[in-house]
């Protein structure tokens, strides 16, 4: 999921006094546009687990995208400070499970095979009752779903869906389908998005020893741990401003074309974009309002909306009007 193609419009040189690259944030700005990929333990809930690396971390905000039951293991993605403005982005993006599913009965391989691949592609769903959102059944994607090894009734499979799909649910629907029930075992989360468990996840005891080492000046092992948020954008859409644009985005305006110093190609109007400094960092969040080709081609409009400020208003120079402003000057 790399980032798509920029599409230059105009060149300027970004401001060497405000804002910083992503990657040479001071540990305090770190950890304030920061992500944690935790490796969620088995046992606690995804609210006690945020609580307890806000308490480690010793920042006031933390937030996580996507609950994970307490039995379910995995990627836990944690965002802190401003960051937990930019999480639902990755409700976005797909996410893929690993887990293993128990057969109530014996049934022929081909039987559950065939019985497994109906449920790739479109399903129609209902939260379970211990669920937080209504009961009410909707559709979910399931972009792939497989056997991987088997033991008696015992099956491990791997499946990659669409974000709010219920796995547990998944399993029970496949079970009722087959006609001799089936239940889920075990569960563990191994992507969401472009966070992937081979990319490597954080355990809360490696951010206790990081916390310990930043103690004696060592800032090192924390940033192997905390990413930037920056680095949750997948493939999205991007658009680049001019550092003379991002206070007044900072403030919620709309983003005009003539702010734009780039943009990724193939953006489509009502796209979810990311709005960025010159120096890749994350400002807002916003809805495109023109094509790639139209930014590129119109002087003046309007080129997208700003839905969620990410980056704190004030860390670039002020450099806009207001109307009563623009009247009296």
């Amino acid at each position: 999921m790399q980032p798509r193609r920029m599409v230059t419009v105009d060149d300027e040189q970004s401001d060497p006094q405000h804002g910083w690259s992503p990657a040479a944030r001071p540990v305090a700005a770190m950890l304030d546009y920061g992500l944690v990929p935790l490796d969620k333990p088995r046992g606690p809930t995804s609210h006690e687990v945020v609580a307890w690396t806000k308490k480690l971390l010793g920042v006031d905000k933390a937030g996580h995208s996507g609950t994970l039951d307490p039995p379910v293991s995995g990627l836990l993605p944690i965002g802190l400070g401003q960051s937990t403005r930019a999480l639902s982005l990755l409700l976005l993006f797909p996410k893929e499970y690993r887990g293993v599913m128990r057969v109530h009965s014996s049934v022929p391989r081909k039987q559950l095979d065939t019985v497994v691949a109906e449920f790739t592609g479109e399903i129609f769903q209902r939260p379970p009752q211990r669920s937080s959102v209504s009961r009410q059944t909707r559709s979910r994607s399931i972009y792939e779903l497989e056997l991987a090894e088997a033991s008696g009734n015992l099956y491990l499979f791997r499946v990659l869906c669409q974000s709010g799909t219920y796995i547990r649910k998944l399993v029970y629907d496949i079970g009722e389908v087959l006609g001799v029930g089936a239940t889920m075992v075990e569960l563990r989360r191994t992507k969401v998005g472009p966070l992937t468990e081979e990319n490597g996840l954080v355990t809360l005891h490696q951010l206790n020893d990081a916390m310990f080492r930043l103690k004696s000046g060592d800032e090192a092992p924390l940033r192997r741990l905390v990413l930037p948020i920056e680095e949750s954008l997948g493939g999205i859409g991007r658009i680049v401003i001019r550092d003379s644009a991002v206070d007044a985005v900072c403030h919620g305006a709309r983003l005009g074309i003539p702010g734009v110093l780039a943009v990724s190609e193939g953006v489509k109007k009502d796209d979810t974009v990311a709005i960025l400094s010159p120096k890749q960092e994350l400002v807002a969040i916003g809805k495109a309002l023109l094509t790639t080709d139209e930014v590129q081609s119109m002087r003046r409009g309007l080129a997208s909306t700003t839905e969620r400020v990410v980056m704190r208003a004030g860390t670039y120079p002020k450099l806009w009007k207001t109307k009563s402003q623009k009247k009296t000057g």
